[in-house]
Order: structure tokens, then C-alpha cells, then sequence
């Protein structure tokens, strides 16, 4: 069965093709070329078009052809989502608008000093969300492994200037926790995809798009361990140039013990993450047997 090893497919000389034409004439000429690199994958990516074939069509509910054409579709929502980060993160000048759902209860998680933890997914474009949560006058990080091309990393860093976020990497050492600690500490929020583990990691179990499926523990550890004020949290793409984000209300669970408080919370996290999936079935990029 194939596992997610915690690493990026994209290439340098990709970033950097894709980047030239979004300096010179904008996003209209990248999405174009995109359709063709979408193409590509939808062809020859082999192991990872199964498994989102077998998500449209099992548990989406899709019929074989419309499967087909929402895969295609996935391969091309997802090219756009790194290049919509590339263009805001970068200052290129763009059209993009956005709506906020919920930012009053970030807002709320803020004012209380206790710091946050975001739990969100592999669902739309999170980047983008925290580039523009600055606003919210506290720094964001975001928990994540540190699995891409280290050229790619540089390169990216190189085209998007200082990130309006900081990036925490899960290391073997446990560094990490520490960094998320202090973050705690300082009032800061703290994000972390909480629908993908790497192979050998403890897991939860939950109820999703039925079937039983593993969930990594470690962030419902994190909220066990800190008790911080919780909010789940999503950014999808309604149309070409317009993002619409959410945030849940606060979730309390300091009335459970550590357990009951993990499982009840990635329930609950299940729950919400399958209402977005069913609206935007298309950008949950997942390609990977999820399901036992």
C-alpha cells in the first residue's frame, strides 16, 4: 500500500519556469501551461490516480468518467494552489479577493493569552490563510515535516521574500515541541495538518466518508498536553481568483480526560473536514490509500 513519505514531487526548474512567466505576464499564462503539466500527472501518475479515482468514485459517490474528469480537475486545482501561494506570498500584483468566515472566533482565541492550536488539512490552500491572518496581530506557525527538496525550499524562499508565518519542522529530536511550547507561550497560533501521518507514527482511528481511517496523533496530543483554546480551520478556492476561509468556534474539551479528549476531538474534527470535502471534493489533495 502506498504511504506518504513526507516529501514533495515538484521540481526546481519547475518553480522557477512557473515563476518567470507569473513576473512577466501574470496568472492567466501560468494557469495555461498548468493545464498541461495537470495533463502529464493525469496520465502518468499511476499510483497516485488510483487512490483519487477510488476516492471520487467510492466515497464521493462519483460515476468512472466523472471521476475521471474530477481527477483531472485535482491535479490542476492543486498546480493553481502553489502558484497562488508563489503570487500573494511573492507581492506579484493580483486580483484575488477573499472571504472570512469565523475570524472573529481567531480573534476570540487571541484575546483570551493562552495561545491556539489550528487543526487543519491537506484541503485547499492553508498558506495563503496564513500569509493574511497577520492581521490578527499575532504570529502564525505552522507544524510541518521537513520533506521537500531542500532547492525547492530555498528557491521558494528566494521568489516570496520573509514569510508572514513561521515554520516549525517535526524533527526526530523533539525539537519541535519545544518551539510549539514557547509559541504557547508567547500568545502565538500554532497550525498543523492533522489528516496525514508518516508510516510508523501513532495514529488515531475515526469514522470517515465511511470507512474507518487512520489519523496522525500528535496534534490531538498537542491540545491534550497544553490545553489551548482549539479552532479548526480551512481555506478553499471558490473560483479562479477567490478564496473563502473558516474557522470553527472554539472548541473546549477540558472537561475529558486525555483519551476521551483526543478521540472526542478528532470526531469532531472528522465531522468538519468531511462538510468541506463534500462541498470542494476536488481540492482535498490526498494521494494515498487513507482508508484501512
Amino acid at each position: 500500500m502506498p504511504v506518504w513519505q513526507g516529501k514533495s514531487k515538484g521540481k526546481p526548474w519547475g518553480y522557477r519556469i512557473f515563476v518567470s512567466i507569473l513576473s512577466r505576464w501574470g496568472i492567466s499564462p501560468a494557469y495555461l501551461l498548468l493545464r498541461f503539466v495537470a495533463f502529464y500527472y493525469f496520465l502518468f501518475s499511476y499510483k497516485s490516480s488510483k487512490n483519487v479515482l477510488t476516492y471520487f468514485h467510492k466515497k464521493i459517490g462519483y460515476g468512472l468518467g466523472r471521476s475521471l474528469i474530477k481527477l483531472y480537475r485535482n491535479y490542476y486545482l492543486l498546480g493553481q494552489s502553489i502558484i497562488d501561494k508563489v503570487v500573494i506570498m511573492s507581492g506579484i500584483p493580483n486580483k484575488f479577493t477573499f472571504d472570512f468566515d469565523g475570524e472573529d472566533n481567531l480573534r476570540k482565541i487571541v484575546g483570551l493569552q493562552k495561545g491556539g492550536l489550528l487543526l487543519s488539512a491537506h484541503l485547499g490552500n492553508w498558506e495563503i490563510a496564513g500569509h493574511l491572518l497577520k492581521r490578527l496581530d499575532t504570529r502564525i506557525n505552522i507544524v510541518m515535516f521537513d520533506g521537500e527538496h531542500r532547492q525547492i525550499k530555498e528557491y521558494i524562499a528566494e521568489v516570496t521574500g520573509k514569510r508572514a508565518v513561521n515554520v516549525i519542522l517535526i524533527k526526530n529530536d523533539l525539537s519541535h515541541i519545544y518551539a510549539i511550547s514557547e509559541a504557547f507561550k508567547n500568545n502565538e497560533l500554532v497550525c498543523i495538518h492533522a489528516d496525514r501521518f508518516i508510516e510508523g507514527n501513532k495514529t488515531l482511528t475515526s469514522e470517515f466518508l465511511g470507512g474507518k481511517a487512520k489519523f496522525p496523533m500528535g496534534p490531538f496530543v498537542l491540545a491534550a498536553k497544553f490545553k489551548v483554546p482549539v479552532s479548526f480551520v480551512f481555506a478553499l478556492k471558490e473560483t479562479h481568483l477567490h478564496y473563502h476561509f473558516f474557522a470553527s468556534e472554539i472548541k473546549d474539551y477540558s472537561h475529558l480526560s486525555k483519551d476521551a479528549l483526543m478521540q472526542q476531538m478528532l470526531d469532531d474534527f472528522v465531522i468538519e473536514m468531511e462538510i468541506k470535502i463534500k462541498k470542494y471534493p476536488e481540492q482535498w489533495y490526498n494521494y494515498y490509500n487513507f482508508w484501512q
